[in-house]
């Protein structure tokens, strides 16, 4: 089972598609039937929860507040959770991502999934066992069993 690192904005989009066929939903899917392990640490699990917290957000969201929680509380116990001893320091160019990378290297993750690649893959540290991909490359990359 693959241990990923999944991107705050990756978690948001699933909870707000109106279609329930898109890719982010299909890797949150995922990771609660078990397909993927994702991979938390402090400051992702605080992102995810100011995020929610965030009432204009979810305005249009098909799911209520209490299918969100539910969705978020099944999604931290289907994680793991890791300590980042090392602070790495990879200068993105939004400072606020760089937990992100310091949590793949930390946790031993696969890939790191978000939609914001670009910025991502312009780390003036490169980790080369550690993939940048969007939730449908993630679902190319790390097929689930039938």
């Amino acid at each position: 089972m693959p241990l990923l690192v999944i991107d705050t904005n990756v978690f948001i989009a699933s909870l707000l598609a109106r279609k329930t066929t898109g890719a982010s939903r299909e890797v949150i899917r995922r990771c609660l039937n078990g397909g993927y392990q994702p991979l938390f640490e402090e400051a992702l699990f605080n992102e995810y929860q100011a995020v929610l917290s965030r009432k204009a957000l979810f305005s249009s969201s098909p799911l209520n507040l209490k299918e969100r929680t539910e969705v978020w509380a099944a999604m931290a116990r289907a994680g793991r959770w890791s300590r980042v001893y090392f602070l790495w320091r990879p200068n993105l160019p939004d400072e606020a991502d760089n937990h992100l990378i310091e949590l793949a290297v930390a946790g031993g993750a696969s890939a790191i999934v978000t939609q914001n690649i670009r910025d991502l893959k312009r780390s003036e540290l490169y980790f080369p066992e550690i993939q940048i991909l969007t939730p449908k490359e993630c679902l190319e990359v790390f097929p689930c069993p039938s």
